[in-house]
């Protein structure tokens, strides 16, 4: 049986139209806080800083981008759940915090009750990726390296990708280094400087790997990349589990509807407009947007805490 976070797309038109009424009724009580649970300077704090320039100027509302990071979204959860829930805190983290994060550390002191979900902003191309000077064409020339003796050198982002590495190393004999850091820029510097073998990245190799630096050595995604849709998945692997994703802007748990529905429908219209900012910017790093909010957000995060569970019952 596959345990697979199945990706989910919002029709753009429909949402747009839902938009502009849905924003303009609501206003905040004062200026929003928006804590980004990422490192200053990546691809995740530069979508935040710009969707919030976005908000401040089609809707006039001001916002406080800070940061907020560690424990994967563990530190960001854990202050927003005691936060004022009238809209004027929100926070980006990614889907896995209320995921695998969650479960792995339940002394992080937060659940899924603890935050309203918002709506994602965009999907994780999440690949394994190798430099293309390595001579791998896909993850089997990997395994065949390994199993000769070879030591790779694997970089993961988090608990739940380095438990994949693991299961992926357990299902075809091999063993990896597996070296566990903070980002997926941290994991392609590696990777380029010859410090990592193979790494994984969440769309952030997409520029190496059209320049031909990089390849896309397999996908993790329930779905082909975009960027090599011919990079077989990790089922192909012996694993039957995948690593689909998403960016996801949560508030404090209980925030009233009107200021629930204003500020996701708000974001998701910058989103999916290319001409802002923020939207040409999600769609050259991650390959463009993804929104999911309401009833569908909510049972997305259920389901990626059970398939978490069931991760981590594999790997014990």
């Amino acid at each position: 049986m596959k345990f697979v976070l199945r990706s989910l797309a919002t029709a753009s038109a429909l949402l747009l139209m839902a938009v502009t009424g849905a924003a303009a009724d609501w206003k905040p009580a004062g200026p929003i806080t928006m804590l980004i649970g990422f490192v200053a300077g990546g691809g995740a704090d530069t979508q935040a800083r710009m969707i919030a320039e976005e908000l401040e100027k089609h809707h006039g509302w001001t916002i406080i981008p800070e940061q907020a990071t560690g424990g994967g979204g563990a530190k960001l959860s854990a202050k927003i759940k005691d936060m004022p829930n009238d809209g004027t805190v929100i926070g980006l983290a990614v889907t896995e915090t209320y995921g695998c994060n969650m479960i792995a550390n339940p002394k992080a002191g937060y659940t899924q009750a603890d935050i309203t979900p918002l709506t994602t902003t965009a999907g994780f191309q999440m690949g394994i990726v190798a430099k293309t000077s390595k001579g791998w064409a896909d993850f089997g020339d990997v395994i065949k390296a390994a199993a000769a003796g070879e030591t790779i050198r694997f970089g993961a982002m988090s608990l739940k990708i380095a438990d994949i590495a693991y299961l992926l190393g357990e299902a075809n004999g091999v063993e990896f280094n597996i070296i566990e850091v903070k980002g997926g820029k941290v994991v392609m510097n590696g990777v380029n400087a010859g410090d990592m073998d193979i790494g994984f990245m969440a769309g952030i190799q997409a520029k190496g790997v059209a320049a031909g630096d990089l390849v896309n050595l397999a996908s993790t995604l329930s779905t082909p990349l975009n960027m090599s849709p011919d990079a077989k998945g990790l089922d192909a692997y012996g694993v039957d589990f995948t690593l689909d994703g998403y960016f996801v802007f949560v508030g404090p748990g209980g925030m009233p509807n009107e200021a629930r529905k204003a500020l996701s429908s708000a974001i998701a219209e910058i989103v999916n407009d290319p001409s802002t900012k923020a939207g040409g910017f999600i769609t050259k790093a991650f390959g463009g947007p993804a929104t999911i909010s309401g009833a569908e957000l909510g049972g997305l995060l259920a389901r990626d805490a059970a398939s978490s569970e069931s991760l981590m019952m594999a790997v014990n």
